[in-house]
């Protein structure tokens, strides 16, 4: 079995997540940071109206340049400073802005940040006889 299962259910679930919630981009690309003058929001930053993450706030949402609605990839972050993890959703990144939200992200030693690109598998226990 690998380590992840890519699958393409997943990834549909959350596409319908991002089709069935207006997204809010309050951090324009090249806005500084609220908190940290050095943070640089490298592609459109903003988050799913009506929807909850794990950290009880709506759903974060990494807007690039490219013309598509589909999750190309997920961020999964974890800090130290506010003792979480959150997933982030990439829509219409480039794969030079995928590498720019990662340095972003990746920047302080007290938040690290993995990528998890869309797979289109189906799953053994999902296909039928």
């Amino acid at each position: 079995m690998n380590s992840l299962e890519n699958n393409a259910f997943f990834w549909q679930k959350l596409d319908t997540l991002f089709f069935s919630s207006k997204l809010v981009v309050d951090r324009p690309r090249n806005t500084v940071h609220y908190k940290y003058s050095n943070l640089v929001y490298p592609v459109d930053y903003g988050y799913l109206s009506d929807t909850t993450g794990s950290d009880q706030a709506p759903i974060d949402v990494f807007k690039g340049s490219q013309k598509s609605n589909q999750v190309g990839a997920i961020v999964v972050s974890a800090d130290i400073l506010k003792k979480d993890c959150e997933v982030k959703l990439l829509i219409g990144c480039s794969e030079e802005e995928e590498h720019e939200v990662l340095a972003f992200l990746n920047q302080t030693e007290f938040q690290k940040a993995i990528m998890i690109h869309r797979g289109n598998e189906v799953p053994e226990w999902a296909q039928n006889d």
